[in-house]
């Protein structure tokens, strides 16, 4: 029989996260970060936003840990942090895509 406990807080984790996604601008993101890193600004061309509102979503996202930054020379190139996240945004899009 399943931990009952175990399984409400896996429940939790997985609300907050989908939480996150339910946000259009912060889906965007994720779905670009999907196929590979990207810096502030090949996120703000792709999205159509402001560097600011981008770089405001990045660091809510950092703090919910859905996404990771390396930075390199002067460039912040973010990812998503945990391989299922992109295959659940992949699988999504293939889903939606109609």
């Amino acid at each position: 029989m399943p931990d009952l406990s175990e399984s409400k807080k896996r429940c939790a984790r997985v609300a907050a996260m989908l939480k996150s996604l339910a946000h259009p601008q912060r889906l965007f993101i994720l779905c670009r970060l999907a196929r590979g890193e990207a810096t502030v600004s090949l996120l703000r061309a792709a999205c159509g936003a402001s560097q600011s509102l981008i770089s405001q979503h990045l660091t809510r996202m950092r703090r919910e840990g859905l996404v990771q930054a390396r930075r390199q020379g002067n460039f912040v190139h973010y990812r998503i942090a945990d391989p299922r996240l992109s295959a659940l945004i992949l699988h999504m899009e293939k889903t939606f895509n109609e």
